[in-house]
């Protein structure tokens, strides 16, 4: 279309997308004219949705035929205008539920489900929660030498880098840091905390922002956790804190091991008691288990470390420069997860382990200082196919999240296993790659 063609085309209608995420980590929805979306209206859906694949089709053997109706209904705290993508016009995004045509909410709704837990936590202990996510991606296109944390590498993403930090402040993304990482191509962008419910959201909107400016300069961002065998993984990071009504941090006791207090112990209890079972769900991917190996920097084993990077749970530093107070910094970040992972869903799990490790007053969790000695550490699967299987045969873990779900994410699960049976290694990694 010739310049003059653009100036005497009618003024763009603005758009919403009203979003929800499926089993596969990937944001799906609906578009509508804005005009057409005021508050307290959605939009359709159909249950089968949530078996839609990695492949994009609708696997076979799910609870949900052609039959039935949903709908999208946003959230009116969760509109958000994606703006500043270079060649993309502004976009409203309305991250919805998944609810009955009475408004009622659909047993398969992750997003619902991270509601509850942090509701649940809320109400039995009067803790709520902040969280972060990290995100690790690669540049596929990237042809420049490389090394990692370099000023070169993160010159050698301009200006893709600074459009991307512009949109995301524009679009509301609250940027903590932006950074070359350790692997090849490799990056990193963390978005600062907010409560559980919004750091998942944001981290929907963020996946597709990244992708959508490194696409507007020809290249593509991919959040695979493997590019090729051999090479550094990329995981999904969660940095998670608790609070207590009074403000306090009830994670934090000076006078206890690794300055965590026996609640928080009993916490991360619960998420070290549940990890096997759960791993399908953070770690879904059949060449997930490919990066959770010792020496990577990633989750090489279950256990909760003081700043090791291996631990699957992560007690991390507090700044203490001049004179800043431990007290209100100290954390947990959990390493397992990649990009496979429905956030809300990850989330969800991870919180909902650490609630039973209340209830069921767990002994805490020992915390390792330093290289752990094999008996402190449990074996996470050694691969997925494994990892569905103790999902599978975990009855208190199907009870968190229904047998509908849980029967839709194992069909799903296991047709992608079977569609990458017959690739070798470096095919399996290309076809993520695409994917993700």
């Amino acid at each position: 279309m010739t310049p003059e063609a653009h100036q005497d085309a009618p003024e763009l209608t603005p758009l919403t997308f009203v979003a929800t995420s499926d089993l596969t980590g990937l944001t799906k929805g609906r578009v509508v004219p804005t005009a057409g979306m005021p508050t307290g209206a959605s939009t359709g859906w159909v249950p089968a949705n949530v078996g839609i694949g990695v492949d994009g089709h609708i696997v076979e053997g799910i609870p949900f035929d052609s039959s039935g109706d949903l709908r999208l209904l946003p959230d009116p705290e969760a509109v958000h205008e994606i703006r500043g993508v270079p060649g993309k016009p502004d976009l409203t995004v309305a991250i919805a539920n998944v609810v009955h045509t009475d408004g009622a909410p659909w047993s398969c709704c992750t997003r619902t489900i991270l509601r509850d837990t942090v509701a649940a936590l809320q109400e039995e202990f009067g803790l709520s929660a902040e969280v972060a996510f990290e995100h690790e991606f690669a540049d596929l296109d990237g042809d420049t030498p490389h090394h990692p944390f370099s000023w070169r590498n993160f010159r050698a993403a301009e200006p893709i880098g600074s459009h991307l930090v512009t949109a995301m402040q524009a679009s509301g993304l609250e940027l903590e840091n932006w950074l070359p990482e350790y692997g090849r191509h490799q990056y990193e962008v963390v978005v600062e905390r907010a409560a559980p419910v919004a750091a998942a959201d944001r981290a929907l909107l963020l996946r597709d922002l990244v992708r959508d400016v490194f696409a507007a300069f020809d290249r593509r961002a991919s959040f695979t956790p493997m590019t090729a065998p051999g090479e550094t993984g990329a995981g999904v990071h969660v940095h998670f804190s608790l609070q207590s009504a009074d403000g306090s941090n009830p994670l934090f006791d000076a006078d206890r091991p690794g300055r965590l207090s026996e609640l928080g112990g009993r916490f991360a209890a619960g998420i070290l008691r549940y990890a096997p079972s759960l791993a399908a769900v953070f770690a879904p991917l059949a060449i997930s288990y490919e990066r959770l190996k010792p020496h990577n920097w990633s989750a090489a084993g279950v256990f909760l470390g003081v700043e090791n990077r291996e631990a699957l749970l992560r007690i991390c530093p507090t700044i203490e420069i001049n004179g800043q107070d431990p007290e209100p910094q100290l954390h947990f970040e959990f390493r397992a997860g990649d990009i496979g992972a429905n956030p809300w869903l990850l989330l969800a799990v991870v919180l909902r382990a650490g609630l039973e490790g209340l209830r069921q007053d767990l002994e805490p969790a020992e915390v390792v200082v330093g290289e752990p000695e094999r008996a402190q550490i449990t074996d996470l699967p050694c691969d997925l196919a494994q990892a569905l299987d103790l999902f599978e045969q975990d009855a208190e873990v199907r009870s968190w999240l229904g047998e509908d779900l849980v029967q839709t994410y194992l069909a799903v699960k296991r047709a992608e296993l079977a569609a990458v049976a017959d690739m070798s290694d470096e095919e399996r990694c290309r076809w993520y790659a695409d994917i993700y």
